[in-house]
């Protein structure tokens, strides 16, 4: 399965790195290690944001209501690691000049053509948080932005528990990804009705059988939080567990 990167609206990462530049922003509880944190924060594996309501509800046409980022810590994006920095040029006879005493042999040049950055997304805007590096790093926090008629806005930040399920589910839909041809694109699904959010991983070409979701923690009664479902298994389990049971019928004395 092949994890295809969603591409947010220029406007939704502008949201999201004027909140990380805002003091009212930070100030919410929920930005404590975003506070503290010891050098520059980028926001990292962007997934649009879709709300499922109601009873029997489409999955497909849940509409999207916004972002969400994972902030992370820039140095868990450094350029320097990227695996082209050891060039095979390095190997090949040529670099064995015939002056072997020289000092210049060795040119400095040799270690920097390599480097290769990624275009911008946004200008100003460092292109290596964007990326969906495997496997995921750990998030400090989640920004969320809302879609509004001038563009986006943002919302609030998220931490704790459900932030360390988010990343997990992420790890998992790139383990699943190494085994199988099948594109997805990754996207968060919540379903209010049922207290429960998901990572929805969408097929290009929607099925029955072609969606997955993996609930995130905490997870409702009856649905194993990190299990991969099939989208439609999860939303029948969904409703069957939230449907009124039936009236008991009296019986006459």
């Amino acid at each position: 399965m092949t994890l295809q990167t969603p591409q947010p609206p220029p406007s939704a990462l502008r949201a999201v790195l004027a909140a990380l530049d805002s003091e009212a922003a930070l100030r919410q509880p929920a930005a404590a290690a975003l506070r503290l944190a010891d050098g520059p924060l980028l926001p990292a594996h962007p997934l649009a944001v879709h709300v499922l309501s109601g009873p029997g509800a489409d999955l497909h046409t849940a509409p999207r209501t916004g972002w969400r980022f994972l902030i992370q810590p820039a140095q868990t994006h450094p350029a320097p690691t990227h695996p082209t920095q050891t060039h095979p040029a390095q190997t090949h006879p040529a670099q064995t000049h015939p002056a072997p005493t020289h000092p210049t042999q060795t040119h400095p040049t040799q270690t920097h053509q390599t480097h290769q950055t990624k275009p911008d997304l946004l200008q100003g805007a460092p292109a290596a948080g964007l990326a969906h590096p495997a496997p995921v790093p750990a998030a400090v926090a989640a920004a969320e932005v809302v879609e509004t008629p001038d563009g986006h806005a943002f919302s609030h930040f998220t931490a704790g528990p459900y932030l360390d399920s988010t990343v997990r589910a992420l790890r998992q839909a790139w383990q699943l990804a190494q085994a199988s041809r099948s594109r997805h694109l990754p996207r968060l699904l919540s379903m209010p009705g049922h207290y429960a959010t998901a990572l929805w991983l969408h097929h290009p070409q929607p099925g029955p059988a072609t969606d997955l979701l993996i609930p995130l923690a905490p997870a409702p009664l009856g649905v194993t939080a990190h299990r991969v479902y099939p989208a439609a298994e999860l939303l029948a389990l969904l409703e069957r567990a939230t449907a009124p049971a039936p009236l008991a019928l009296g019986v006459p004395s």
